[in-house]
């Protein structure tokens, strides 16, 4: 199945880009027109959508699809494209391959709230989402990077990012920056986590994951 990468680079003069960099629910919206064909219950799944605000003075999206992306479907003037294939990154990964990587994530864990067990079934609540940062953060990561076929070669970079949302707060809408190096351990688990993502909040902008040679 193919994979693309969008660079956008964002026109901020554009009153609907100036509007989404500030609302991660209206930038949601305005990339899934991206998706050539959005299908069933859940499209942004189905049509492989991750995405990431670059840092920096200059706004810069990457957008990841499944398909080839709609162009048209972005509004006239919102800024300058272009794509990138990822299928052959893909399949050139290999064991022991040192990598950089980069991913902007919502750490999180369920913590217990105290609620009694369930007077039919016996089990507990599974408890609440709860965002992670510092040490926390940086141990997610830690995990999630080994379940995704990678071993941290350096310890990571970190960096808390705001994750702007001011139609509704969620309990995981708070961003980590994480940045270093690794090597592959597992291509075929890399690859899925490379595909669809990891972590939360995936549809506002959370879970894509980049790679660069090391």
């Amino acid at each position: 199945m193919p994979v693309t990468l969008t660079r956008i680079i964002v026109n901020r003069n554009h009153r609907q880009a100036r509007s989404d960099l500030a609302n991660r629910p209206g930038l949601h919206k305005t990339l899934m027109r991206l998706l050539a064909h959005p299908a069933g219950p859940t499209p942004r799944k189905t049509g492989g959508l991750l995405f990431r605000l670059e840092p920096g003075l200059d706004p810069v999206l990457l957008v990841q699809t499944a398909d080839t992306p709609n162009l048209t479907g972005l509004p006239g003037g919102y800024g300058t494209t272009d794509t990138l294939d990822l299928t052959p990154l893909l399949t050139a990964l290999t064991p022991h391959l040192p990598v950089r990587y980069r991913i902007t994530a919502a750490p999180t864990a369920y913590r217990p709230t105290g609620a009694p067990p369930d007077p039919v079934t016996g089990r507990r609540p599974r408890g609440k989402i709860t965002p992670l940062q510092g040490q926390d953060a940086q141990a997610w990561w830690h995990r999630k990077a080994t379940h995704a076929g990678l071993h941290l070669t350096t310890p990571p970079d970190t960096v808390s990012r705001a994750f702007p949302s001011p139609d509704r707060p969620a309990p995981f809408y708070k961003l980590s920056q994480f940045d270093g190096t690794a090597t592959i351990t597992n291509p075929d688990l890399l690859a899925t986590a490379l595909r669809e993502g990891i972590g939360k909040g995936k549809a506002y902008g959370a879970g894509l994951l980049t790679l660069a040679p090391a």
